[in-house]
């Protein structure tokens, strides 16, 4: 289990043998450019892989103690920096926000090499988005083929809409 801002994001024992390939019948259905059989791919078990991150958490100016308690380094003083664990979402201008997502360990690693890869459905992953206050899912912001999962489409991932 992963948690991050106060989101869960649950990691299925079923991905133990995962060895970050892209979900074939998601690839099948990017590889055909058809956004319909792409959504359907996420609806009926595409696995993907949300970023995990260490974040420093942020100090007292006047203490420097963090959130956690402890002091962090200021000044050139030693201390021990308080970092904790989170997934990562990207807001656009306009203020709409995305939680990211990646298929395969390669588009993981082409936008941060040093994130950490955790498997979920992409079902749980549209929930997690919704459940933070996400306006979508941003699937491979690196690329190769980047896309957003939003609107209705997200609530239908989500398992919330027909």
């Amino acid at each position: 289990m992963v948690e991050g801002l106060g989101r869960r994001i649950e990691a299925p024992a079923d991905f133990a043998g995962d060895d970050g390939r892209i979900d074939a019948a998601l690839d099948a259905a990017i590889s055909a450019d058809d956004a319909d059989a792409v959504l359907l791919a996420l609806c009926f078990g595409a696995r993907l892989l949300v970023p995990v991150v260490a974040v420093a958490d942020e100090t007292d100016a006047d203490s420097g103690a963090g959130e956690s308690g402890q002091v962090a380094k200021r000044d050139g003083q030693a201390g021990s920096s308080a970092t904790h664990m989170a997934s990562v979402s990207l807001v656009q201008q306009d203020g709409r926000r995305g939680l990211l997502a990646f298929t395969c360990l390669d588009s993981l690693r082409r936008w941060d090499p040093s994130a950490r890869p955790v498997p979920v459905l992409a079902t749980a992953a549209a929930r997690a988005a919704l459940d933070e206050g996400a306006h979508g899912l941003l699937v491979d912001v690196a690329g190769p083929v980047r896309f957003a999962v939003d609107g209705p489409a997200l609530r239908r991932v989500a398992g919330f809409a027909p």
